[in-house]
């Protein structure tokens, strides 16, 4: 069995290997609207594989994202398959004791086991398989049989991963890492690393706005208003296409994480983005080249696909940003704010790569006094958000203790919800429930003066403390709260 992923662009760079079907069969993809990066598994004669190929179909329908959700979901599904298929079953013929052998061979047999963590994402992706089976008539039952306890489960149990920063430690990884620095300060004349402006901007941007790598990564020029607002001015967008779960929520970013983002826009980005100008202009006709930007409906238009099109900025997929162009001084340029090599937005992947070098550069002078205590465990960009989660928790408790210490003895309910910490901070995050945010409660353990001088510490150039400005972004929200 092989694997692949429909890609409209390819076809049409290629037509002339279709022997004049090509046209027509991009026709059909749009006429059944299959997006982009759909998963079709076939078999040796190059027949699709069902009912797995209609499962992912079902998915792309219901809105699932092609790249987060599909592609993982067919490589799950397509090592099933071929480990059935050696045992003369399929889908529809699969028994218990097959995917109870699966199980084992993923995590004890074969030559790299996975972990019980992988393995419990894996058996859930095949347990959402077989209720879709039986409830679309593949199946009459299911071959699992679901007790107290899901045959496939891996039998670990397992906390949130909560790794955050203490600010010596985050400053070591954004400016040392990064940034290319000494631990004395001074320019480390021998770093091989590049753009360490965008770099140092990324980590600023995930820190003090709580956002996601896909969230914060796939960011555009026109969500931040580069150009168009007046230094010290924090900005808001509406997060959605690129959040998890697609749920919608308000980003909020600090004017300092701005400043920064404006250092690497003014410095770095040009010399990144002019060189590219002509290969961007070659791939014309597979952009998004966008004429008009509306900043106060939060929308922009240009062709894309050979027609115009309108979109708003919070619908946007991270593979349509990633396509957007706009004509600049130097010709086509890219609308995303951090790009790279090929002028286009870093992928998860090139973010993976810049942390492991800092991790390679921190741990190289791990050793130095000066340098403060690394963990065991290699940083992720996603710790930059828990960070976030416990420093704003951290406040936001010792502000509602102090106001219950105010109106003890009376207060309106609204006035205890508005302010509910937790609360706050699940909004922030976009969990979909509270619970998630209760496990960072036990993070919490940390002597007071510590977070307090923490937050003086991580200070606005206007003087501004961290927590001054999560409160003001808190502030709107917490007047809503009131008045409902």
């Amino acid at each position: 069995m092989d694997l692949f992923f429909v890609s409209r662009a390819r076809v049409q760079q290629r037509l002339s290997l279709f022997d004049g079907v090509g046209s027509e069969a991009v026709r059909r993809l749009d006429f059944r609207a299959l997006p982009d990066g759909l998963p079709v598994i076939v078999d040796e004669g190059l027949r699709p594989v069902e009912p797995a190929c209609t499962w992912f179909r079902h998915l792309a329908y219901m809105g699932r994202d092609p790249e987060g959700t599909l592609r993982p979901y067919a490589y799950i599904v397509l090592r099933l398959l071929e480990f059935l298929a050696e045992r003369g079953r399929e889908l529809g013929t699969a028994t218990e004791s097959d995917l109870v052998a699966y199980r084992r061979s993923r995590i004890e047999l074969q030559g790299r086991p996975v972990g019980g963590a992988t393995w419990d994402r894996e058996a859930s992706v095949i347990n959402t398989l077989f209720v879709w089976l039986v409830e679309q008539g593949f199946r009459l039952v299911s071959p699992l049989r679901m007790g107290n306890r899901n045959p496939l489960s891996s039998g670990t149990s397992r906390d949130m991963d909560i790794r955050h920063l203490s600010l010596d430690q985050y400053r070591f990884f954004r400016d040392v890492g990064l940034g290319g620095q000494r631990l004395d300060g001074s320019v480390d004349r021998s770093f091989r690393g590049w753009a360490p402006h965008r770099n140092r901007a990324a980590a600023d941007l995930a820190l003090t706005s709580g956002m996601r790598l896909q969230e914060w990564s796939t960011v555009l020029l026109s969500e931040l208003a580069v150009g168009m607002r007046r230094a010290g001015e924090p900005v808001e967008f509406t997060l959605q296409a690129c959040a998890k779960y697609k749920k919608r929520r308000t980003a909020y970013v600090p004017p300092d994480a701005l400043s920064s983002v404006d250092t690497f826009v003014l410095l770095e980005r040009p010399e990144i983005v002019a060189p590219m100008a002509r290969v961007l202009e070659r791939r014309y006709r597979d952009l998004l080249v966008v004429s008009e930007i509306d900043y106060a409906r939060g929308r922009l238009s240009g062709r894309w696909q050979g027609r115009v099109r309108e979109f708003a900025w919070s619908a946007m997929t991270p593979k349509l940003r990633r396509l957007a162009v706009h004509e600049g001084p130097d010709g086509l340029e890219p609308l995303a704010v951090f790009v790279g090599h090929g002028s286009l937005l870093l992928s998860s992947s090139s973010w993976d790569r810049i942390r492991h070098l800092a991790w390679d550069r921190m741990t190289a002078v791990r050793d130095n006094p000066a340098a403060p205590m690394l963990p065991a465990k290699r940083w992720r960009f996603h710790d930059l958000r828990h960070t976030f989660a416990l420093r704003l928790l951290a406040f936001l408790m010792r502000r509602a203790m102090q106001r219950e210490g105010v109106t003890r003895g009376g207060g309106a309910v609204a006035d205890h919800i508005a302010f509910n910490p937790l609360l706050i901070v699940s909004r922030r995050l976009g969990h979909s429930s509270p619970a998630v945010t209760y496990e960072y409660l036990r993070y919490l353990e940390e002597p007071m003066h510590y977070v307090d001088a923490a937050f003086a510490e991580w200070s606005a150039a206007d003087g501004d403390t961290y927590a001054d400005i999560a409160l003001r972004s808190m502030g709107m929200e917490a007047e809503h709260a009131a008045a409902r």
